[in-house]
């Protein structure tokens, strides 16, 4: 599991774990969960920019390109949806933490070229998109009191495990 995919398993899992009965368990508002949406997605914008600019492989900058304009395409959703609902982000600490690790998770990534950038960046896209799906199913998902965002968060969940899949398959070609 990458670095960043660690931090967002953690900062679902403390507050809103499964481990927790369901009465017991803490409740993210429609304001956290469209700041963690909007940090997840801005994360894996700005890991598929530096794909974009240093993968050697063809087809890890075609996944990269897909990663840009897919989480674009979910940051602007998002943010029309909260516009609309007049709803503002409200940052916490699990997309403080993903904001945070990402940075790290870039820094990491921009030390790497050729093969080895193409590996550590879809391997770390194959952790990230686990981690998305499963936080998606566990605690966005269920937690969004308006239906219209639990329908966006839904939406993105398919988006998000068609990119997994993708990233699974490139694993197995990137050595």
């Amino acid at each position: 599991m990458t670095s960043t995919a660690r931090v967002l398993a953690i900062a679902i899992a403390l507050p809103f774990g499964a481990a927790m009965s369901a009465s017991a368990q803490p409740k993210i508002d429609d304001a956290q969960i469209a700041a963690v949406a909007v940090a997840a997605n801005q994360v894996d914008v700005d890991a598929g920019k530096l794909a974009l600019s240093k993968a050697k492989s063809a087809d890890v900058k075609q996944f990269a390109q897909t990663m840009v304009t897919d989480h674009s395409g979910a940051i602007k959703a998002a943010s029309d949806l909260v516009g609309k609902l007049k709803v503002t982000p409200k940052e916490n600490d699990t997309s403080k933490a993903l904001v945070k690790d990402g940075r790290e998770a870039r820094a990491k990534l921009t030390k790497l070229s050729g093969d080895a950038f193409d590996k550590a960046y879809i391997d770390n896209e194959v952790g990230y998109h686990e981690t998305v799906v499963k936080a998606l199913d566990e605690t966005l998902i269920p937690n969004a009191q308006n239906s219209e965002l639990k329908g966006l968060l839904t939406s993105v969940r398919g988006v998000a495990a068609a990119h997994l899949d993708h990233a699974r398959q490139l694993q197995k070609t990137v050595k």
